[in-house]
């Protein structure tokens, strides 16, 4: 049966920012692809004061209640950042969690809207948490499985209550997957064009690249920071990053990330792209239930070394470099040190549908399109 006396609540308390963090935890407990986030992580997300996302952004959460009981639950946002950047007054939603009934799902698309609308925003969209440089997007299309680490997860009910409520398609983003045991140990299976690509950028343009290790971090991230800065700014929704949230950004890494698969690339000694492949920490973080304490560490201790799988999370060349061939670099030494650390596969994501030349440099690895995650738009009725 249908809930039919829904009440929303705005967040507004630590009782119910908790209630709020907790509900997809009893949502999604039998849910055998959903991995826990750390529940440490979800408090500093929401933290005014830790999150620097916070400095240029406003956010309003929501819950739907019914019969006393938490039933769903979404974040409206406004990013003055995205308003500034692409001169248009749209908000964002987020953070959206509902169970499958219909009467949830309308009540807090329409509180966000409504919040939305009090701001002066003209439209909606989502889902993103926070926007574009977070986990963005619905999971629409694709093989079954858990998501790889840093992307969205929701059950396939969620497109029915987004598109029944009025929102609709505004850009599809894909995740791409190789399996790196089909290139070999001596990556004789890396299609000869890659490598061909690749020696040409050697050669003739002079690229070399530089692990990321440990010792040289601070200088590193001091070079990446502008090529992240500037490599994806005409993509389109992409916004840049203060100076707080790429340092927030450079924290999180620090403490996940693979030397051997962190690099910068250089031509004549000057910093021209970065690529970061992550270890896919969600096979560590499906076994400890949001907790670090008690046995979160012997957990992270004793799966870590068993992680199978990697997800390119960062690979950008500022655009005056580009067409030079440092992508089948990038390619070519990911694969090699993937599959020197046990790695079996690879996801690229996301990308956008629309960015052709890196869908083909992708697919020029025999990687595929294995799911697909969509972003939505609404418009709003100005507020009275």
């Amino acid at each position: 049966m249908p809930y039919e006396n829904v009440i929303i609540e705005p967040v507004t308390d630590r009782r119910a920012l908790k209630d709020f963090i907790r509900f997809p935890f009893r949502l999604y407990k039998d849910d055998p692809y959903w991995v826990p986030p750390l529940l440490m992580d979800r408090k500093q997300h929401f933290n005014l004061k830790k999150n620097p996302f916070y400095e240029h952004a406003h956010v309003q959460l929501f819950r739907a209640l019914a019969d006393g009981e938490t039933v769903g639950v979404i974040a409206a946002i406004v990013n003055d950042m995205h308003i500034k950047t692409w001169k248009e007054n749209i908000g964002f939603f987020g953070e959206f969690e509902c169970v499958n009934d219909q009467n949830v799902a309308n009540a807090l698309f329409s509180a966000a809207g409504n919040w939305l609308a009090e701001q002066g925003m003209d439209a909606m969209r989502g889902p993103a948490s926070m926007d574009v440089n977070d986990i963005l997007g619905l999971l629409i299309d694709g093989e079954p499985g858990q998501p790889v680490i840093l992307m969205a997860y929701n059950p396939p009910y969620y497109e029915q209550l987004y598109e029944t409520y009025g929102l609709t398609k505004s850009k599809d983003v894909y995740a791409y997957y190789a399996d790196l045991e089909e290139y070999g140990e001596e990556l004789e299976g890396v299609p000869e064009k890659v490598h061909q690509v690749a020696e040409i950028a050697r050669q003739r343009f002079n690229v070399t690249i530089e692990h990321v290790s440990k010792a040289n971090f601070d200088e590193k991230i001091a070079e990446i920071k502008p090529i992240y800065q500037h490599a994806w700014e005409k993509n389109w929704g992409e916004l840049p990053m203060t100076d707080a949230e790429f340092n927030n950004l450079a924290n999180t890494l620090k403490m996940f990330y693979q030397p051997e698969l962190t690099y910068v690339a250089y031509i004549d000694g000057k910093a021209v792209g970065v690529f970061v492949g992550l270890p896919d920490f969600n096979q560590v973080l499906e076994h400890m239930n949001g907790r670090i304490v008690p046995f979160g560490w012997a957990k992270l201790l004793w799966y870590k070394p068993r992680i199978n799988g990697m997800r390119i999370l960062i690979m950008g060349v500022l655009e005056e470099y580009r067409l030079k061939g440092i992508e089948a670099v990038f390619y070519e030494e990911g694969a090699r040190y993937g599959r020197s650390l046990g790695m079996r596969h690879i996801e690229c994501s996301w990308i956008l549908e629309d960015n052709y030349r890196v869908r083909r440099s992708i697919e020029m690895m025999g990687a595929r399109i294995y799911r697909t995650y969509r972003i939505y738009d609404k418009l709003l009725e100005p507020s009275a």
